[in-house]
């Protein structure tokens, strides 16, 4: 049996006066999801325990079937592992976004969706002014970056993700608990070797959003993670453009394929990673691809993107994997947003997101599209978020 997962990040979403009180999935055109709903089974599944936050860490996780209440320690150890960062015992590793903050609120969490140049040249230099045998700065993606702090077991700090406070005072939002003085120094002195920084200056000029302060979140020691073939006796592989699903790929124990063009943004090169799937299902059991995109749109409040970046999904990346399951004798394929991101709201929400699945042994029920709606009207409702991906491998089949 091959096996294919589809993670369109933050694809779910709530109807939009926009698009006459639709969602984007119900908006774009999705025919090859269209076809898997039609001709498998809809439903939804809780990827966000309560009390977690809906992050794209813990529900992703919990799509590819790990029992988050066991194994999560946070984002930034994830992307750690996806930078192959080892940690000290008594380390932590930090999410550090470069972002925009003007006049006391969070103007912008990606500082303008930064350059790479730009963001390498910035956090190069956090690390000489900073850095130290206790503190040191790691590039990344844009805007996206990791920090690490040893000596910090016995820190007990509470923080925010930037994107779920777009527009608010950072004031009472910056890190609290045992031990978040010393994080707010730290981003106390990143912000005065920011602000009239040379590239800062450049940006200004351009009109573009400056990287004016770090926000730290996301934190904790390296993850616990089960490997995937250990867990469900399959290999796989997986496919991405954002250093999270990077270390959820690695850590899960699957093979890694990068593919150029990936940004992790609306511009990712959606062909390529169609390709590299398709290749891929003749080599491991499972293959995952996850696609960033709607995910930003959703935090940008951009309805247009995100129909876009859906219907290029399903254009690109499914349609060219069910055809190639489609010319095998076993075979399943899914589709599962992690969480929603409303784009009215920009931020992610707990709701559980809508899934689709169809092939050998799964029958059919009533659905004849993919979207929430749909899903909402199902029987299938997977709650631990974990069991779906039990479900998927299993259901249906003998022995």
């Amino acid at each position: 049996m091959k096996y294919a997962l589809i993670l369109p990040d933050g694809a779910a979403d709530e109807p939009i006066p926009a698009l006459n009180d639709q969602t984007p999935l119900q908006a774009a055109k999705l025919p090859h999801m269209d076809w898997i709903a039609a001709n498998g089974r809809v439903g939804t599944v809780r990827t966000v325990p309560a009390g977690f936050v809906p992050g794209s860490d813990v529900a992703t996780l919990s799509v590819v079937g790990y029992d988050v209440t066991r194994c999560y320690t946070g984002r930034a150890p994830l992307e750690a592992v996806a930078r192959r960062i080892t940690l000290e015992p008594d380390a932590l590793v930090f999410r550090c976004n470069l972002v925009t903050i003007a006049d006391g609120r969070m103007v912008d969490f990606s500082a303008g969706h930064i350059s790479q140049a730009e963001a390498e040249k910035l956090i190069a230099d956090l690390q000489a002014a900073i850095g130290s045998d206790r503190i040191r700065f790691y590039p990344g993606v844009s805007y996206r970056h990791l920090m690490t702090l040893r000596d910090a077991d016995w820190m007990k700090v509470e923080a925010t993700p930037p994107h779920d406070i777009p527009g608010e005072p950072v004031g009472s939002y910056l890190p609290a608990g045992k031990g978040s003085d010393v994080i707010r120094s730290i981003m106390a002195k990143a912000a005065e070797v920011l602000e009239n920084h040379e590239v800062n200056q450049v940006r200004r000029d351009l009109g573009e959003n400056p990287a004016t302060a770090i926000w730290l979140w996301g934190h904790g020691p390296m993850p616990r993670i089960e490997p995937f073939r250990t867990k469900f006796g399959l290999t796989g592989a997986g496919i991405t453009g954002v250093d999270l699903f990077r270390g959820v790929v690695l850590s899960a124990g699957w093979r890694l394929i990068e593919v150029p063009g990936a940004t992790g943004y609306l511009d990712t090169n959606y062909k390529g990673k169609g390709e590299a799937a398709v290749k891929a299902i003749d080599e491991v059991d499972i293959v995952a691809v996850h696609v960033e995109a709607p995910d930003e749109a959703g935090h940008n409040g951009d309805v247009v993107a995100k129909v876009k970046a859906l219907e290029r999904i399903d254009e690109l990346v499914v349609g060219p994997v069910l055809d190639k399951l489609r010319s095998l004798a076993d075979w399943r394929i899914m589709v599962a947003p992690d969480h929603p991101t409303p784009c009215a709201k920009r931020t992610h929400t707990d709701t559980p997101p809508p899934f689709c699945m169809a092939g050998r042994g799964i029958l059919p029920d009533r659905a004849t599209e993919f979207n929430e709606s749909a899903a909402a009207e199902s029987d299938l409702h997977i709650d631990p978020g974990y069991e779906l991906m039990e479900y998927f491998l299993k259901a249906g089949r003998k022995g």
